[in-house]
């Protein structure tokens, strides 16, 4: 980034916030307001990025711990795609805090001179406009590149971020990959931002199957505009959890979840409903286990970890009929 641009940023940022309109109609200005009027940040006048003490990062990792240990296999295979690209990756916690990182060698001095680093605060209110804070404001996957930072010392990165939501639907984490490098085609970016994405939700749904390891999981459909949601069954057939995507698709509220209540009443109904790719995936899980014990029903029932009588009464709902 060369020094005219550098120099030019702040009074585009001011000049784009005189627009009355701008907040409005973009996001990045928007983010660059609340940098502005809500914390208080001069786009050229800001301290050096802060650092949790030693005693304030270990506080902060023990909390995660067991959820960053569940999350080192998506990491690695996510640097593995996008490292030769000059990436990193980092995962932090819902206070914008990197908890674990990965990055090369040969990048590191420059990603550890801007920040990206675990221990430091990427939060809104520290840094501004920026990939981790922004995304943990708005709830959501976004890039910001280059120029579209608040404070002009992070113009020279590209940071692409997508949300993690824990098992009870709340944002507990965020998965960035990030690089200084300004050689990075749109379509590149677009191809990270879409990996990243997908790490996301492999580590959003590994924690939700371990946080429900004793239930069936059940998978909802994609319906086009996110990723399938998850709901968790007990032997009964009671959801006793649901994902953030099954809360938004079935209008599921905590105040709902804290009676369990029977799964069929999300998965009864007219054909035409959304609902229905959960029948069909239950269905077919009934009748693998059925196939699986060779017709034996309470064999099929304790696959499938549920009781001989509900597992009848699965049979008679989704229609399908006993053999001998």
């Amino acid at each position: 980034m060369g020094n005219a641009d550098r120099a030019h940023h702040a009074d585009l940022v001011y000049a784009i916030l005189n627009e009355g309109s701008a907040t409005a109609q973009s996001a990045v200005a928007a983010s660059w307001s609340r940098s502005l009027t809500h914390y208080g940040l001069d786009p050229d006048h800001a301290p050096p990025p802060q650092r949790l003490t030693h005693h304030e990062f270990r506080t902060a990792y023990d909390r995660m711990e067991p959820f960053v240990r569940l999350a080192q296999g998506t990491l690695d295979r996510l640097f593995q795609s996008v490292g030769d690209a000059g990436c990193c990756v980092l995962l932090t916690d819902g206070e914008g805090v990197p908890l674990d990182r990965r990055g090369m060698a040969g990048d590191d001095a420059d990603f550890l001179a801007v920040g990206l680093w675990t221990g430091m605060v990427w939060s809104e209110a520290s840094e501004g406009t920026n990939g981790v804070g922004t995304c943990i404001a708005e709830g959501r996957a976004l890039t910001i590149h280059r120029e579209e930072h608040f404070l002009t010392r992070n113009i020279g990165l590209s940071c692409t971020v997508a949300p993690i939501w824990d098992a009870q639907g709340r944002q507990m984490a965020a998965l960035d990959v990030s690089t200084c490098r300004s050689d990075l085609t749109p379509a590149i970016l677009k191809l990270v931002a879409a990996a990243t994405r997908e790490a996301a939700h492999r580590i959003e749904t590994h924690h939700f199957r371990e946080t429900f390891r004793h239930a069936r999981i059940l998978v909802g459909p994609d319906l086009g505009n996110g990723p399938a949601g998850l709901l968790a069954v007990d032997r009964e057939d009671l959801v006793i959890g649901a994902s953030r995507a099954a809360r938004l698709a079935y209008g599921l509220t905590d105040e709902r979840l804290l009676r369990p209540f029977p799964a069929e009443d999300l998965l009864g109904g007219d054909d035409t409903r959304p609902e229905q790719g959960l029948v069909t995936a239950e269905r077919a899980a009934v009748r693998q286990a059925l196939s699986r014990s060779k017709g034996n029903v309470s064999a099929a029932a304790r696959l499938l970890g549920i009781s001989r009588a509900t597992m009848h009464r699965k049979l008679d709902r989704l229609g399908i009929a006993r053999e001998g």
